[in-house]
């Protein structure tokens, strides 16, 4: 017997749930409907595929499943680029499960040269993350910026980097940081559950993910949903604790050479109140440097 993926099961679930039958152009008919998206029968006929063998999908075997049939699927499911990704590396950790897709060697820490990109993008506040959302390196404005989490109770030493899931699930200052503290939640759930289905086997995610939910009910609800997804852009309001309000825009930047990193940058507008306010953390950065170097 094959082996299922509880992953595949609940993902396939959830996102069969989210997709009405108004949304998949699907008459209705006159009987009530005791599921609240579409029926695995709607989803098969969609697909192009058999009942029972969309059902053997769903419930979590994907063991010889082609790359056609995944294609059907996430049209009739109407998965984002993201999600699909996602149901890719699912699939490649079913095919060959001690072989799932081969990511990017995590750097064991930031390479030089990176650091310097960083540090000459002085006006602008960068941090760098690898896929677990650990800040592994910052310039002196992004450490200013996120001076919290560098400072939080969840840090495990100060020689461990600060984790931005952790803080914001688990430090009760991240409710006064984050203007929009659901959002922020929203995408470190999504970013990690995208990396889970990357990275299966990543023992360091796993951890972080077990933690994450034994000391937090709102994590593992979310978790629970399965939703998965990839910021590259957006807007965000933050309060730091030394200048106020802050309205910045952000860019993850991926690096050619270093692939595992993403460089947050977050923006201000220029002649902007937040513009100044980033002035005044910058002199605020450079006196706490000289006091505590």
């Amino acid at each position: 017997m094959a082996p299922k993926d509880e992953r595949v099961r609940d993902f396939l679930t959830t996102r069969r749930a989210k997709i009405t039958p108004d949304m998949a152009g699907i008459p209705k008919g006159g009987g009530a409907r005791r599921v609240p998206g579409l029926r695995r029968e709607e989803v098969a006929m969609l697909s192009g595929v058999s009942v029972d063998y969309y059902t053997r999908i769903e419930k979590g075997d994907l063991t010889g499943v082609s790359d056609e049939v995944l294609d059907a699927l996430a049209r009739a499911l109407q998965l984002t680029e993201d999600e699909s990704a996602y149901l890719y590396d699912l699939a490649r950790t079913a095919r060959r499960p001690s072989r799932a897709r081969r990511q990017p060697r995590a750097a064991a820490g930031v390479p030089q040269q990176v650091r310097l990109l960083i540090d000459a993008m002085s006006a602008t506040p960068v941090i760098a993350l690898n896929k677990r959302l650990d800040v592994l390196a910052s310039n002196a404005l992004g450490r200013a910026l996120f001076d919290m989490a560098f400072t939080s109770p969840t840090r495990r030493s100060s020689a461990s980097p600060p984790n931005l899931a952790s803080v914001v699930f688990l430090d009760p200052a991240a409710a006064g940081f984050y203007d929009d503290l659901d959002d922020a939640a929203a995408a470190c759930v999504r970013i990690l559950r995208a990396q889970a289905g990357a990275t299966p086997h990543d023992k360091q995610l796993i951890q972080l993910v077990g933690e994450l939910s034994t000391r937090s009910t709102d994590f593992r609800s979310r978790w629970a949903a399965h939703d998965v997804g990839v910021h590259r852009a957006g807007r965000k309001t933050l309060h730091h604790h030394q200048v106020g309000e802050l309205v910045l825009g952000f860019e993850e930047l991926t690096l050619g050479s270093s692939p595992s990193i993403t460089l947050s940058a977050y923006i201000a507008e220029p002649a902007s109140p937040t513009a100044e306010r980033l002035r005044l953390l910058a002199t605020w950065a450079a006196t706490t440097a000289v006091a505590h170097p």
